[in-house]
């Protein structure tokens, strides 16, 4: 899997690291609870109509089964009851798989809870058309298909409010509560209170060398803190190891800014940008949306056709709400919370009706 370049800073997970990661925290449950998978809506419903090319006999059998969907072009794995087993879309590396249950909460900003079978992971190449077949695919699927090591979301859990810092063996502090920004000087609340601009090497405070050789400085006090696209990049980027550039212009990576992230030609378009901007078109359905998705929010006017915010999709809550997860000025950091606005896609709240567009990766 190509890596973004780096100086010697990067964190080194270690055995150490590792097993530390795997005890998650208090703000990540890993739960094999009846009663928690009672309240939970359905993991994952695909809702094509199947097109199953194997016998009754083989799905008695147990044998795994694939299928092929559209809207969007996708592999299915099911068992030999149905159910999903994981989810491959083309043109992505962004693979959905089922494991065990677990529970997402932030007792300090919210109640909604998201129990999820969920577990979201980059595959080294992007999915096509008959990669069920390939080398590449059989060797990573043995390797991760029932892992518990560390995903997408166990890993943007990690800087929640209250989030325990954690640190690589060269002293680095690559996790824990995050920050926003620092305080505006020309800012108030609910009007720019904070700076923005803050990206993972900030969070970091070390220099960091992107694969076209430029090297950025972290600013001192922007030090623990990251915005909404810098929350993506240190979760996607810098953690699971998905290229990163320095920017916005052309390049081989992840953009540095949501406009520049929902624009690319990266992975899937999802739900596509449609109308005319500044004034773009809300989604007239997100029923396509999959766990692992980034969707993308135009929420001031100010920025004229830039979508100016993103987050993760996590899937439903215990109440059926379309949860995501991103970096906020409110709360000061990453947050499934309500404060200036609730965290879900469905309903006609701040977030839902400044959704535009979500892309998986």
């Amino acid at each position: 899997m190509s890596a973004p370049t780096k100086r010697k800073s990067r964190p080194i997970l270690h055995a150490a690291t590792v097993l530390a990661l795997l005890a998650g925290s208090a703000y990540l449950t890993v739960a094999l609870r009846d009663q928690e998978q009672a309240k939970a809506p359905a993991v994952q419903a695909v809702t094509d109509v199947a097109n199953l090319k194997s016998s009754n006999a083989s799905r008695e059998s147990g044998e795994r089964v694939w299928e092929r969907l559209d809207n969007p072009a996708r592999s299915v794995l099911r068992d030999g009851d149905g159910g999903v087993l994981a989810t491959f879309t083309d043109g992505a590396r962004t693979a959905t798989l089922t494991g065990p249950s677990r529970t997402f909460s932030e007792p300090a900003n919210t109640k909604s809870r998201v129990v999820t079978e969920n577990w979201v992971r980059f595959m080294p190449e992007p999915w096509t058309k008959g990669a069920e077949k390939e080398k590449w695919f059989k060797d990573w699927f043995n390797e991760y298909f029932g892992s518990e090591e560390d995903d997408i979301f166990a890993i943007a859990f990690q800087y929640t409010p209250g989030a325990p810092v954690k640190v690589d063996d060269e002293g680095i502090k690559y996790a824990g509560d995050a920050e926003f920004g620092p305080l505006n000087p020309d800012g108030s609340e609910g009007n720019d209170l904070r700076l923005e601009e803050s990206d993972f090497y900030d969070y970091l405070g070390i220099p960091y060398t992107f694969r076209d050789g430029t090297t950025m400085q972290p600013e001192a006090r922007r030090y623990r803190a990251m915005d909404c696209s810098g929350f993506i990049r240190t979760v996607l980027g810098y953690r699971a190891r998905y290229p990163l550039m320095a920017n916005d212009r052309a390049g081989d990576g992840l953009p540095r800014t949501a406009n520049g992230m929902a624009r690319s030609s990266l992975g899937a378009d999802i739900i596509p940008l449609t109308g005319k901007g500044p004034r773009y078109d809300r989604p007239k359905s997100i029923d396509v949306l999959q766990p692992g998705d980034l969707v993308f929010f135009w929420l001031d006017a100010r920025t004229g056709e830039r979508l100016d915010h993103v987050g993760i999709y996590l899937g439903p809550d215990t109440d059926g709400a379309k949860i995501f997860i991103s970096s906020r000025e409110e709360v000061n950091g990453p947050t499934i919370g309500e404060k200036g606005g609730a965290s879900r896609l469905d309903g006609n709240g701040y977030y839902a009706t400044a959704l535009r567009s979500a892309k998986r990766l």
